[in-house]
């Protein structure tokens, strides 16, 4: 594991740097104590790093679940009764993991994939504006388009535009520049520059910068612009900062309503995002996805034991760990490592850290999730791609993540019926010398119920006083509802004095009597 330790510690790093004001941020937007998303980041990177079978994958507290916790946490009458269903929630998904359930995952399109990575990209850079600017009055990790103030994402970036600082904007900027050119221009230009990473450095310049002007009347960045990392004074303090769950509320069924709750929304997120990351991935591993489920289900049990919020896979944090040049799963491991150590021996410097430096890190994360280039090649795959890639992301740009999600796999559960309508059969027509009106159908190699429309269709089109050739020689799966319509069928050609050839594999026959008795030997076979 330690021979990618070159390419794994400058991306530890920056996942770092990404994670620790989203692990903050999720937790105030959920209600909870803050520390509470640490400890989450905290199990997330060193436990279920350790455990997953994800080679590029980041654990933590995920912000798809803020809404979530922050009603069950009232609905519950306090923090600790919520821990019991963040433990028992990981219990069930256990029980996913052993009955196989991480198949799941494999089901949706590929387009709604990247549509998925594709709207987290925009909400992540709109999120990320107002911070960039020193606007901050929504936490770290709110990704949702009605805010936890009631406001839209796109009100709020018009209200950024009348609360600009000009110092959180400078250093922003500043930052931005420093990323920009340490990917495009200084990374090519030794080793030295891919060792030490741009984020590192833009974070130092903007810890200088607060440093040397936060008695700036104009240029000095407020507390509310920076990091906020809880200070213990002692240790007996730190550890008071830990919460742990009130067994007593067990019995209650609300507790168990939430933590099944958790468990379908956490290995939904964990599933999807394995899948997401799995593409991203320039190595193309292919991650397990049962084993995801066992490890998230071990993080979540000890997460809520010692007072985390629940944990997910989350692509924001995965995706900077592939952009920042991460290889093997000790990057993960590693930055839950930098987040334990820094808030034990470093707060105070955490929290000298201007959020505007770290939303710079993010809109290039953002950025790189949502190319432009990105919209043309959906585009040019042609409709049947690019209508769920679309809907995906407007779903989640405008409602949340999980909502853009089903709304897209609908739409490419319809697109998939259109063109299995489509691709049914294959129709070819002659009229012969005297007139005579030859219909050859070819059937697919698979004819299922969803097939029953086109079929029908083209039944009832077929000219009375015609010849019609049915061939199921390639045909390899026959549903009973298509066996029944050719049944029925065979009974109206005579009606309408058509003849009927049935062309199989085990031979030809005229004007078959029933084609249920034809296919009774194997029902489901041509």
């Amino acid at each position: 594991m330690f021979k990618t330790i070159k390419n794994d510690l400058p991306a530890s790093i920056v996942v770092f740097f990404v994670a620790l004001p989203l692990c903050l941020g999720i937790a105030l937007a959920s209600g909870a104590p803050l520390f509470s998303g640490l400890i989450a980041g905290i199990v997330g990177g060193t436990i279920v790093g350790m455990l997953s079978g994800s080679k590029i994958g980041v654990s933590g507290p995920a912000a798809g679940l803020a809404a979530i916790v922050l009603a069950a946490i009232g609905t519950l009458g306090g923090y600790e009764n919520f821990l019991v269903a963040v433990v028992l929630g990981g219990v069930i998904q256990l029980l996913f993991g052993v009955l196989r359930a991480g198949i799941i995952g494999y089901y949706f399109p590929s387009s709604v994939i990247k549509g998925m990575l594709t709207g987290i990209g925009i909400i992540i850079i709109l999120k990320q504006i107002p911070h960039f600017f020193g606007y901050d009055s929504n936490p770290e990790g709110d990704l949702f388009f009605f805010e936890v103030d009631s406001k839209g994402t796109f009100s709020e970036l018009m209200q950024t535009v009348n609360h600009i600082k000009l110092g959180s904007a400078l250093i922003g900027l500043i930052g931005l520049g420093i990323l920009i050119l340490w990917d495009k221009v200084l990374s090519k230009k030794g080793k030295i520059f891919q060792l030490i990473q741009g984020p590192l450095v833009a974070v130092v310049v903007g810890i200088i910068f607060f440093a040397l002007t936060q008695s700036h009347k104009v240029l000095g960045i407020s507390p509310s612009h920076l990091v906020k990392v809880p200070v213990p004074e002692s240790a007996s303090s730190f550890f008071s900062q830990f919460s742990f769950p009130n067994f007593g509320a067990i019995m209650n069924p609300d507790v168990w309503l939430v933590a099944f709750t958790i468990a379908l929304v956490a290995s939904l997120e964990t599933l999807l995002c394995v899948e997401a990351t799995d593409k991203l991935d320039p190595h193309k591993n292919v991650t397990p996805t049962n084993r995801e489920l066992l490890a998230q289900g071990t993080g979540n049990i000890i997460s809520g034991m010692i007072g985390g919020l629940p944990i997910t896979q989350v692509i924001v944090r995965s995706s900077a760990n592939i952009q920042s040049g991460g290889v093997s799963k000790l990057s993960a491991i590693i930055h839950g490592f930098l987040l334990i150590i820094s808030v034990i021996l470093i707060p105070r410097l955490l929290n000298m850290i201007p959020l505007s430096v770290l939303a710079a890190i993010l809109l290039i994360v953002g950025y790189k999730l949502a190319k432009p280039s990105l919209f043309k090649k959906m585009y040019d795959l042609g409709w049947k791609q690019s209508i769920p890639f679309t809907v995906t992301v407007l779903g989640i740009v405008f409602i949340d993540l999980l909502i853009g999600l089903a709304l897209g796999l609908i739409v490419g559960i319809v697109v998939i019926l259109i063109k299995s309508y489509q691709n049914s059969h294959f129709l070819h027509k002659e009229e012969g010398e005297n007139g005579d009106r030859k219909i050859k159908m070819t059937l697919a190699e698979e004819v299922t119920f969803f097939n029953k429309g086109a079929i029908l269709k083209e039944l009832d089109r077929i000219p009375d006083n015609s010849f019609l050739e049915l061939d199921v020689r390639k045909t390899r799966y026959l549903d009973n509802d298509i066996i029944e319509i050719l049944d029925d069928f065979a009974f109206k050609a005579k009606e309408r004095n058509i003849d009927i050839k049935l062309v199989s594999e085990r031979g030809t026959v005229e004007n078959p009597p029933s084609y249920i008795e034809f296919f009774k030997l194997r029902p489901k076979s041509a």
